[in-house]
């Protein structure tokens, strides 16, 4: 396992879509592996291939002491909607309100190849579609009216501190 340096905004590797996997041997093995300890040291509670300037349809997910590898997810079935703070490892020391679906179904397959279900609620479900969405290109910050619309991670705390808002984990 090799800690990586994660990519940060303003890098075009971050928009880059990640290509479907069809190789499950020992470099997606290394790979799943590598986003997992980058995610853990950083830490995050997702990591996306593209994250790492690799084009691949892979990612890791651990929320509740959960992890989930990722290869060529898809979502398949969502459900309600949820406004919450999101912020994002490849986007430091800010944070935004994002509305996301509250439930999603994602299919995918494990690191040997099979395929998985992973039904995710709250946290889980947008930190999956946080995920999906850098497979694609995509980072939450498309999803703003306005760059205005971030809050810098010094002022949230400010707010926290005095009861304004809450302070979510990063995805």
């Amino acid at each position: 396992m090799t800690l990586r340096p994660i990519i940060t905004l303003g890098d075009p590797r971050l928009r880059l879509k990640g290509e479907p996997v069809d190789s499950f041997g020992k470099y997606l093995h290394e790979l799943l592996d590598d986003l997992t300890q980058t995610m853990r040291a950083a830490p995050g509670v997702g990591l996306a291939a593209p994250q790492l300037g690799v084009a691949l349809q892979a990612c890791v997910v651990e929320v509740e002491g959960q992890l989930h590898e990722l290869v060529n997810p898809r979502i398949v079935r969502s459900n309600g909607e949820d406004n919450d703070l999101e912020g994002c490892l490849s986007i430091p020391g800010y944070v935004a309100y994002v509305t996301r679906k509250d439930q999603v179904w994602v299919v995918a397959q494990n690191r040997n190849g099979r395929k998985i279900k992973v039904n995710g609620q709250g946290l889980l479900s947008r930190a999956l579609q946080h995920e999906l969405d850098h497979l694609q290109g995509k980072l939450y910050i498309d999803y703003l009216e306005s760059m205005d619309d971030l809050i810098p991670i010094g002022r949230l705390s400010e707010e926290v501190a005095d009861g304004e808002g809450e302070l979510a984990a990063l995805a």
